[in-house]
């Protein structure tokens, strides 16, 4: 099955947030996708102007949580987010593999063809959708040793 087609800016933020969100709620919180037959859920709060955490999240960068700033190349991905995680396991275009960050384990879905990845935090029983962001050189490098070292486990 194809990656779902792109949905580019049209020039109306305001609007394109708004059809952003709409599709964030009908492919990740109306009917959560599975990643290993476990359910993957969306962060409400904080909320923002009337949006979850997590939508913001996933359409933005910046280390600094207040600062973040838009980033049409997430925002135009926003279809691919549930594609992947519903994709993840047993597609030979996309891989997956466990990380650490602190104590918390994470689960990386990378498309490297797209160089496209979704982060999901494992929890007890479900999984959470933490970013899905567009994956620069420098990364890519880090990417593809940890997915080396979680295969040679």
């Amino acid at each position: 099955m194809p990656l779902p087609e792109l949905f580019p800016s049209h020039g109306d933020w305001s609007r394109y947030i708004d059809e952003l969100y709409e599709i964030y709620m009908d492919t990740l919180v109306r009917i959560p996708p599975l990643f290993c037959g476990l359910l993957v859920k969306t962060q409400f709060r904080p909320e923002t102007d009337g949006k979850g955490f997590g939508f913001w999240h996933v359409i933005s960068e910046g280390p600094v949580e207040d600062a973040r700033l838009l980033d049409p190349r997430r925002c135009e991905r926003m279809r691919w987010i549930a594609w992947l995680i519903s994709n993840a396991d047993g597609n030979p275009l996309v891989s997956w593999w466990e990380n650490q960050r602190g104590s918390n384990t994470h689960v990386v879905i990378w498309i490297e063809s797209e160089d496209f990845a979704v982060i999901l935090a494992k929890r007890s029983g479900y999984y959470l959708l933490k970013s899905a962001y567009w994956v620069r050189s420098g990364r890519k490098q880090d990417f593809l040793r940890e997915r080396e070292a979680f295969r040679n486990l």
